[in-house]
């Protein structure tokens, strides 16, 4: 298997901060064993959330410290570590480079989900800057038939891209637990 197609992380002199916030973050990963990041845990102190550990699902967690921040007035979710609750975040939008995604897991009907940014698609699947992905944050791809909205922050300025095409390089995601 060839490695992702990283081309949809080069640095870009107009991308929403909150992506390059996101982006520096690649390889933050969980800690091994029953001890949790120190780095993924001071995310939810500085937000003042409640999170016990990095074995509770941090999607949502990942994505409320790149907007916060990048964006310090942007009202967050109520609950920002619910991954669909990001489904009504900000405004609803076109998919381009920064867009909030939010995907369901397990079911359409299920109350679980994931969220991550967009950074590119191929024809099968968006390709997804987020945390918690393999337990770790990088890029991964996420099938169209699991996506549920893509949303804009508020206060950011309006989103002026458009869909960007990637391969196809790697497998689907499975581990945004």
């Amino acid at each position: 298997m060839r490695p992702l197609d990283f081309a949809c992380l080069e640095i870009k002199s107009a991308e929403p901060p909150w992506l390059g916030a996101a982006r520096a973050l690649i390889g933050t990963s969980e800690t091994a064993g029953t001890a949790s990041s120190p780095v993924i845990l001071g995310w939810a102190r500085d937000l003042g959330l409640a999170y016990a550990n990095d074995g509770v699902s941090w999607c949502g967690l990942f994505i409320a410290h790149v907007i916060r921040t990048s964006l310090a007035g942007e009202a967050l979710p109520a609950t920002p570590l619910a991954a669909r609750a990001w489904s009504r975040f900000g405004i609803a939008c076109p998919v381009q480079p920064g867009a909030v995604l939010t995907f369901w897991r397990g079911s359409r009907a299920s109350w679980q989900g994931h969220v991550g940014l967009y950074v590119g698609e191929d024809a099968a699947a968006f390709h997804i800057l987020g945390g918690n992905q393999g337990d770790a944050v990088n890029v991964k791809r996420f099938p169209r038939e699991r996506f549920l909205a893509a949303r804009w922050p508020k206060t950011a300025p309006p989103p002026t891209g458009g869909p960007r095409q990637l391969r196809p390089d790697g497998g689907f995601s499975r581990t945004e637990q």
